[in-house]
């Protein structure tokens, strides 16, 4: 079976959940949000080790207050992160040997990773180079003028809205940062950063319940689905 590494931004400011403690860390039924995350990496049979990216100074913070106290075995790195997402995972791929073969990297703030979709992007990315977890869209989609007038209504069949995890071959995604920071170029996803050099990028069909925590609603719908569905 193809095994990954998986790379975990968990250095975001989450300015906009509003508290004094970062959403990666705040308390989700009894486990902080990026402590869900880790737990379905390190029972997952497609991921051998684990690289943590967080805010600079917060390294030993995460791991007695995470790793140590959740008894996670396969985090080999905890880095401090950039000054964007795309810096942080920059530092998280610059923590892995060169020989890497696989890395998937799976936000922090999304709890529900789904084991399924995980195991299906990486086997994806083995065959393809880079692959993404998506769902298609549900709603109408209209695109806009510079005046806020609908321009066009866009084809929904052909609409997915990304998440992570994502996976790649090392070589790739390093080399599209590398691109990236020569070029100054930033995109939103590290699949962007794929599409950028002109390499296709397989989607493999995610989970709707694959939410991102941001804000403080998100974290009330985490904890109802938690009880729930015990997902």
């Amino acid at each position: 079976m193809v095994k990954a590494t998986a790379i975990v931004p968990a250095a975001g400011s989450g300015s906009r959940m509003g508290t004094g403690v970062k959403k990666q860390y705040l308390i989700l039924e009894g486990i902080p949000v990026l402590g869900h995350v880790l737990k379905v990496l390190e029972k997952s049979t497609v991921i051998k080790s684990v690289v943590v990216i967080v805010g600079s100074g917060e390294e030993g913070y995460c791991r007695v207050a995470v790793v140590e106290k959740l008894g996670l075995k396969k985090v080999i790195a905890i880095v401090p992160g950039g000054k964007e997402r795309q810096d942080s995972v920059y530092n998280g791929l610059l923590a892995l040997s060169p020989d890497t073969g696989l890395v998937v990297i799976h936000d922090g703030a999304r709890p529900f990773l789904d084991s399924k979709c995980l195991q299906a992007v990486v086997e994806a990315a083995g065959v393809y180079g880079a692959a993404t977890c998506a769902t298609p869209v549900k709603d109408t989609v209209k695109f806009a003028d510079g005046e806020d007038f609908v321009s066009r209504t866009l084809p929904r069949e052909r609409l997915w809205l990304v998440q992570t995890p994502q996976a790649f071959r090392y070589d790739i995604i390093f080399g599209a940062h590398r691109r990236a920071r020569d070029d100054k170029y930033t995109a939103t996803d590290d699949a962007g950063l794929v599409e950028y050099l002109g390499l296709p990028v397989k989607i493999v069909p995610g989970a709707y319940s694959n939410i991102k925590i941001t804000t403080p609603e998100d974290l009330i719908v985490a904890s109802v689905m938690i009880k729930k569905n015990g997902v």
